[in-house]
């Protein structure tokens, strides 16, 4: 899985990416507006972002991708120097789903960042589950809709075999079949008009 790390010190940045790289595969911005843009061309699992940068600070680069429809689900984790229970508040409130104070305890980070990427693993899975529970009852739909019109009884000619359509028209079986069904015809002979074909050319 793939991780954005966001921070205006590449020291930092090291840290974190000497942590991390083992396991992750990892993408790094200086700043806020290369963060946006990471996150459209990269569409990480999970971004690590410094709130104190010059420019665009990160709780204003978690307010903008929180407001992009496409991305507004990846998690992210403030990483920040900010100790304090205000600086925590707005963070969460802005959609984080967690924050690390500096220094970094690199142990602890790690844990935190498994346990949301695990999650975020986990979501995926339920979203294409339920993406494949809809198309399912997208078909069987479908499929009781060809059926009702099938129901009920069909008027079939003694003679030739047409069918009455709810039109009052008479239409070869394979037709009427072929335009309420998905039904595919191929033609051949039964035994028994086999061996009556057979006896008729002697």
């Amino acid at each position: 899985m793939k991780i954005l790390i966001v921070d205006d010190n590449p020291v930092n940045i090291d840290l974190l990416v000497n942590a991390l790289k083992d396991g992750y595969e990892i993408c790094t911005a200086l700043n806020g507006y290369d963060a946006i843009s990471l996150v459209k061309e990269e569409s990480p699992d999970l971004i690590l972002l410094d709130v104190m940068m010059p420019d665009l600070d990160g709780f204003e680069v978690c307010r903008l991708i929180r407001a992009e429809g496409a991305y507004a689900d990846i998690p992210i984790i403030f990483v920040t120097a900010i100790d304090s229970l205000e600086g925590e508040v707005r963070g969460l409130e802005l959609g984080a789903v967690d924050y690390i104070t500096k220094p970094v305890n690199l142990k602890l980070a790690k844990l935190r960042v498994r346990n949301q990427l695990e999650l975020r693993r986990q979501r995926n899975i339920v979203k294409e589950q339920n993406a494949v529970l809809t198309r399912q009852k997208e078909e069987l739909e479908a499929t009781l809709g060809r059926l009702k019109r099938l129901e009920g009884m069909l008027s079939v000619c003694m003679s030739c075999k047409k069918i009455r359509t709810e039109s009052n028209a008479w239409q070869q079986f394979e037709q009427y079949l072929g335009e309420h069904s998905d039904a595919v015809f191929s033609h051949g002979l039964c035994p028994e008009c086999f061996a009556e074909q057979k006896a008729r050319l002697g």
